[in-house]
C-alpha cells in the first residue's frame, strides 16, 4: 500500500498503464416541455407557493402570473438538472460494472476487488478515480460525481417531476444525493485504498 499525505493507494504490480473501458455518458433529454411546465404549475398550485387569493388589481394579477411562470420555469430547470445528474450517475455505475469485468480478466488487477453484493460500497474507489482524473478527462463539463452517483443509488429510475415537492427540487436535491453517496461509501470497512490515477487511462464520451 502506498501512502501519499492522508490518502492510501493500492499497490499495482509493474509499471504499465492500464486501459479501462470508456465512460459513456448518456443524455436524458426532457421531452414535451409544455407538459413539464404544466406539471410544474400544478406543483406551485398544490404546494401553495403563491397566494391563491383573488386579486382585483389587474396589474397585481399580471405580476402574480409572471411570478408563477418564473417559479414554474425554475422548477423545470431544477428538474432538468436533476435528470442530467442522474444520467451521469447511471452511466458511472454502468462504467464501474465494465471496469469490474476488466479487473476480473487481468491477473494483476483481479486481487484488487472483493466480491460482494452489488453495488459494493468499496467500488467508491472508481468514483474517486474519476474525480482524480476529472481535470484531464475528455469531457470538460463540471459535474458533482458523488452527488450524481448518490442520485442513482437513490432512484433506480428517475421519477417524473410530479413526484417531487418544490422543497426537494429547490433545497433537498443536493444534500440528499451527497448523503446517499456517503452513507453507501461508509458501508465498507477500512482499509479502502484508492486507485493510483497515473496507472489508469480511459476516455469520457458524451452520447
Amino acid at each position: 500500500m502506498d501512502i501519499l499525505g492522508e490518502r492510501k493507494f493500492v499497490e499495482i504490480p509493474g509499471d504499465r498503464t492500464h486501459e479501462l473501458p470508456p465512460l459513456l455518458v448518456r443524455s436524458t433529454p426532457v421531452k414535451r416541455l409544455d407538459k413539464m411546465m404544466h406539471m410544474a404549475e400544478n406543483i406551485i398550485s398544490t404546494e401553495d407557493m403563491l397566494s391563491n387569493m383573488p386579486v382585483l388589481d389587474p396589474r397585481l394579477e399580471l405580476e402574480f402570473e409572471r411570478r408563477r411562470m418564473d417559479l414554474a420555469l425554475n422548477l423545470v430547470d431544477q428538474y432538468q438538472t436533476f435528470m442530467h445528474s442522474w444520467a451521469w450517475g447511471d452511466s458511472i455505475l454502468e462504467w464501474i460494472r465494465q471496469c469490474e469485468t476488466t479487473f476480473e480478466n487481468r491477473a494483476d488487477l483481479r486481487p484488487l476487488l472483493r466480491a460482494d453484493v452489488w453495488p459494493h460500497a468499496g467500488r467508491k474507489s472508481f468514483v474517486v478515480l474519476l474525480e482524480d482524473k476529472a481535470k484531464n478527462l475528455a469531457s470538460k463539463e463540471s459535474i458533482n460525481l458523488e452527488g450524481a452517483v448518490g442520485l442513482r443509488l437513490t432512484f433506480r429510475q428517475p421519477p417524473p417531476i410530479a413526484c417531487f415537492s418544490d422543497q426537494f427540487l429547490f433545497y433537498l436535491n443536493g444534500s440528499l444525493a451527497k448523503s446517499a453517496f456517503h452513507t453507501w461509501a461508509s458501508m465498507t470497512h477500512d482499509p479502502v485504498s484508492d486507485l493510483p490515477p497515473e496507472r489508469f487511462h480511459f476516455d469520457v464520451v458524451t452520447m
